[in-house]
């Protein structure tokens, strides 16, 4: 049975919203780590470890990073999903296999 998707998931690893807010954003704005998660009323730590990719952005976060940026939520939630969901068929690829599908009736 074909998948519903318009499209195959990608082979290459989609980026990490952390590495977007490191590599471009703070840089951009000339922010440290500290005076970001200052404006964002968050803990140094907390934005550190979305930085360092060890940590998701969480709906919280991105309406947070959406005001920030002026990109609204959405697109940091997207990102995050598209990080995590290649993660998961990649790490999960053998099981789902394993797995019947179903037709719908």
């Amino acid at each position: 049975m074909p998948e519903y998707s318009a499209k195959q998931p990608p082979k290459m690893e989609p980026t990490h919203p952390g590495a977007i807010l490191r590599l471009d954003v703070l840089p951009a704005l000339n922010l440290t780590v500290s005076e970001a998660a200052r404006q964002l009323g968050v803990s140094r730590q907390m934005l550190h470890s979305i930085l360092a990719e060890r940590s998701a952005v969480s709906p919280e976060m991105a309406v947070r990073l959406g005001r920030f940026c002026g990109n609204g939520a959405g697109f940091w939630l997207r990102m995050q999903t598209a990080h995590d969901l290649w993660h998961a068929e990649r790490k999960l690829r053998d099981e789902i296999r394993k797995i019947p599908e179903h037709a719908a009736a």
